[in-house]
Order: C-alpha cells, then structure tokens, then sequence
C-alpha cells in the first residue's frame, strides 16, 4: 500500500486530539495529496458527497508486538478489553477510520485538488491509504449500541476561557479549540488536582487546569516551532 495524501490539522501533538471524528466538528484541515494522485480527475463528483471515510495510518503508533488486549483511557487505564473491540491506536496493523465532513474543494497550481474538511481526529501531517464517500443510508445505524463508550456519548466539560486569553487566539481557531477543551483531553487515568496541563493547538501552546469538574485556560503562548505545511 502508498500513501495517496496528507492531512494538514491544527492537532501539533497526540495530547488534545478529540478521541473520535466529529466530536470537535468545526475543527477543519486539508486534505494534501501526494503528487502521483493530484490529478483533478480523482476527485471529479467527491463535491456531490457532503461527508467522506478517511483510511489513514496511526503513524506514531507502529508496534513489533501483538498485544490481544488494551486498556481504554475512557475507562481509567485500568480495564482491559480485547484490541478488536476498541479503537485504540496499537493495533497488529497502524490503520486508522475516521467520517469527517467535506467542506470544500478547490484546484491549487501547485498542489491539484486540495479538500477542506472539518471533525478531524487526526495529528497533522497524518498519511492516508484512501478516501471514500460516506453514504448515510448503508453507512449510519441509529439503533447501534455504543457498547462501553455509552456514557461518554454527550460528555461535555465546562470551559473557562478568560477574554484576554482568547483574543491571543485567531478567530477562526476559537470555536474549534473551545471544542477540543470542553471534551477535556485528559487521560482517565491522568486526573491530578492542581497540575497544570499543556496542549497544542495550530500555533499556540495553551495551559489549563480543571479543578471541581471546570476546566479553566491559564495560559495561551505562541509556538516557537512553525506549521509545516505539506509541499
């Protein structure tokens, strides 16, 4: 298998990234292909599609082992179920599935068809095997049981996020970083009373606490290390 694309995200590190597609639905990135398959024709009719399945690599998760089962962070790192029946990155082979929403198409001089999409749970510059178009009546089950990942379904965290801090914040970055908070990016497992926690987002490393069920943003600094874009 070759990589056919890259994907450009605001998600620098893998603390931070919502743990599944959708969940931070205005977050968006682009969908960078590789030069072999920038022809326009690739594409043609992908603008009929309103969502799309990205089929990408767990680049950073590659492992020599097989290991039968997995401890969920959702369920405190300290249960265990079989790999198969989790989402988890370490997997026998690095593949990822993720529904996001397309947002746009456009043809680059350079680059061919670059697709904006948006609801990515994806690190920047993860690789992809394919992209196919999601199809609501075949692809979506209302009456599909959640399993162990029920009572995480609407799980929000409130999130305080002072106005001088904010206003360091691009406007277009804001909605998606208050998303990617108010799913709170910590561990189970990682839940320590009075730390202050670090995440980056695009190009900014923002601090936080959460202390009685209330995360607060303390602190919002510009990266000293450049997004690179996908050439």
């Amino acid at each position: 298998m070759e990589y056919i694309a890259y994907v450009e995200t605001p998600y620098k590190e893998k603390f931070g990234i919502p743990r599944q597609s959708g969940l931070a639905e205005s977050t968006c990135g682009e969908i960078i292909f590789t030069p072999k398959f920038r022809n326009p024709d690739a594409v043609r009719g992908i603008e009929e599609f309103s969502h799309l399945w990205l089929l990408w690599e767990f680049s950073r998760a590659k492992q020599d082992t097989f290991h039968a089962t997995v401890a969920p962070p959702r369920l405190g790192g300290k249960e265990k179920r079989g790999v198969f029946a989790t989402r988890s990155p370490f997997r026998p082979n690095s593949i990822g599935l993720s529904c996001v929403k397309l947002e746009k198409v456009r043809i680059d001089q350079k680059l061919g068809p670059v697709l904006t999409v948006s609801g990515l749970d994806l690190l920047d510059h993860t690789p992809l095997f394919d992209i196919k178009p999601y199809l609501p009546y075949v692809d979506a089950h209302p009456e599909a049981k959640n399993g162990f990942a029920e009572e995480f379904r609407e799980f929000q965290i409130p999130v305080v996020f002072p106005e001088e801090l904010q206003a360091q914040i691009p406007e277009h970055l804001r909605g998606p970083l208050l998303e990617v908070l108010a799913q709170d990016p910590r561990a189970a497992y990682n839940k320590k009373p009075d730390y202050i926690y670090g995440m980056a987002f695009a190009d900014y490393d923002i601090r936080f606490t959460v202390a009685e069920g209330i995360l607060t943003v303390k602190e919002v600094t510009r990266r000293t290390q450049e997004w690179k874009k996908v050439k």
